[in-house]
């Protein structure tokens, strides 16, 4: 009698786009947050899979803060061009416009905090009731609190002593009017699950995730890329060096690493012997110890 097993990638496949389909079934309006990073290009994949042949049956939507690095931009535009599915782009500057953020000042200031902003007027204006994330609970400490449904209330606030058990794999979607719920569907994948999935399912991925020369400052012990938002210090200087993305954001608060891995092989191996977790160089997680818990509590994904 032959049997059956499925790998460990497999059975995280499974299981992400069993809550892909509950999203689906349980949700009236649901939206897939989209940044063109490997996590969202990861889930977008999934989707693809769940309703395959169908169209995917919801939207998605960045949040555009318009500090985005430009690789990241065009390829989120050809890969909606390719597949046909519908992206909505929410820009942060029309929030700083109507005044509802408002801009940070300094050397380098971060509109990462102002995403919840946009992304809690988009979900209002389209009237969604599910936003689903490509978080997952390896990258932060706030993070792995959370739950697969993680209910938000009618500020969009994320109360993280008052979570919903999920035994068996039964989720509870119910909600009050103006409330939503954030879901994730990768959340028990690590780093290493990541990008052997997108080996093994030969996923296209922006320029940046790969070995490349660029010119960088070293600020706090973060190499930023250089880009026109950030303003040198009087004793900092671009240099070049090459190095890659580990993580994809802002381009003022995503620190780069120096590596020479050009392949997907060469990142595992990589990734298998670093002792610094994804998120490690990430100006914005560092600038308090609960950073990542704050702006959750306040709306952010």
């Amino acid at each position: 009698m032959s049997s059956y097993n499925l790998t460990h990638l497999k059975e995280l496949e499974s299981e992400a786009i069993f809550i892909l389909r509950e999203v689906a079934a349980q949700f009236e309006k649901p939206v897939m947050l989209f940044s063109g990073g490997k996590d969202s290009i990861i889930m977008f994949h999934l989707a693809r899979k769940a309703f395959h042949p169908g169209k995917v049956p919801f939207p998605l939507m960045h949040v555009d803060t318009g500090h985005n690095f430009p690789e990241t931009l065009e390829f989120r535009d050809d890969l909606m061009r390719e597949t046909g599915e519908t992206l909505i782009v929410k820009y942060v500057q029309d929030s700083i416009n109507k005044g509802t953020a408002v801009e940070e000042k300094g050397p380098n200031p971060s509109r990462n905090g102002l995403q919840t902003v946009t992304l809690l007027e988009g979900l209002e204006d389209g009237k969604y009731d599910c936003a689903m994330g490509g978080a997952r609970r390896d990258e932060e400490k706030a993070r792995a609190k959370e739950r697969f449904f993680s209910h938000r209330d009618d500020f969009g606030q994320w109360d993280p002593k008052n979570q919903r058990p999920e035994l068996w794999n039964l989720f509870n979607g119910k909600k009050n009017l103006g409330e939503h719920f954030r879901v994730f569907p990768i959340s028990n994948w690590t780093e290493m699950d990541v990008w052997q999935y997108i080996l093994h399912e030969k996923i296209e991925l922006p320029s940046l995730y790969f070995s490349h020369k660029r010119e960088v400052v070293n600020r706090d012990g973060v190499l930023l890329g250089k880009c026109d938002h950030i303003t040198l210090k009087k004793d900092e200087e671009w240099e070049e060096k090459t190095v890659r993305c580990r993580t994809i954001g802002d381009m003022t608060c995503t620190g780069v690493s120096e590596s020479h891995a050009k392949t997907l092989e060469e990142i595992i191996d990589e990734v298998a012997s670093t002792r610094i977790t994804e998120r490690g160089g990430r100006a914005d997680d560092k600038r308090s110890e609960a950073a990542m818990e704050d702006r959750k509590k306040e709306g952010y994904f």
